[in-house]
């Protein structure tokens, strides 16, 4: 009697793993369509090329100002707090490279990602699939247009270039506030301070730091637009709550990042 009920249990279970399983072999293919059209030339044509820049122009110009102003807040109470915990312990001159190892190196990257995550590509791929619902994607299949090129890639490009410019803009902000609040307007302790960051930033945390950023991009880029994409098409959606469908992506997306991050910090500290 035991074994007849566990049937149903192990049919269940069979069938979530081969669920699991298809929706990341999905993101898998839905990244190397977008990679490989990515770099084709026939991509940027004039009408993706408009498509293109608009996404990238919208995607960056809202996230930039706030995201600056609010990484330079945080980054003033940490930096100060570090200091000051420094200063109390009589480890003055570890404070730059802790503040460096922490912020730049750690918090800021990630904070970029999912930054653009929660306010471009996760509402981009709801839109996708809004339009999708009311027939807007059919209707450029009509008409001869690919929806991939059109609709999907430049979103996708438009979160990856928001990311790199967050990252880079933001990092590059908080070493100016780092000086200017451990040091003041001087530039007699520039020497220094220009030292003690190149010793962080070595080769090897250098290419870490810009692998991470590169797969952070990919990752809050691709998921969103390939969750949007294959549950659309194969209408997994009306099989489950939109909100359910919603969490999944954001699980899936988050797990990702969280894999990488991971793997960042054991590349720079063991």
């Amino acid at each position: 009697m035991n074994q007849v009920s566990s049937f149903p249990a192990l049919r269940r279970l069979g069938r979530t793993v081969l669920a699991w399983l298809v929706s990341w072999w999905q993101i898998v293919l839905f990244s190397v369509v977008a990679l490989a059209l990515a770099l084709s030339p026939s991509t940027y044509a004039r009408a993706n090329r408009s498509a293109i820049a608009r996404q990238i122009v919208y995607a960056t110009a809202r996230n930039l100002l706030w995201f600056t102003v609010l990484s330079a807040l945080i980054s003033v109470v940490l930096i100060r707090i570090v200091v000051v915990t420094a200063l109390s312990y009589g480890l003055s001159r570890f404070a730059i490279e802790m503040v460096v190892r922490v912020l730049v190196l750690e918090l800021i990257p990630l904070t970029a990602a999912l930054f653009v995550a929660l306010r471009c590509t996760l509402p981009g791929g709801a839109e996708l699939e809004q339009m999708r619902a009311q027939g807007g994607l059919d209707a450029l299949q009509r008409q001869g247009i690919d929806p991939i090129r059109r609709e999907f890639l430049p979103r996708v490009l438009a979160g990856v270039f928001s990311v790199w410019m967050l990252g880079a803009v933001s990092c590059l902000m908080t070493l100016v506030l780092a000086y200017l609040t451990v040091y003041g307007f001087t530039p007699w302790a520039l020497a220094g301070y220009t030292r003690v960051v190149g010793q962080v930033f070595n080769p090897a945390v250098t290419m870490i730091l810009a692998l991470k950023i590169f797969f952070f991009s990919l990752a809050v880029s691709i998921i969103p637009m390939a969750s949007a994409y294959y549950d659309g098409l194969t209408g997994t959606r009306r099989n489950r709550t939109h909100l359910a469908a919603g969490l999944a992506g954001m699980v899936r997306l988050f797990a990702v990042v969280l894999v990488i991050e991971v793997a960042s910090l054991m590349g720079n500290y063991y």
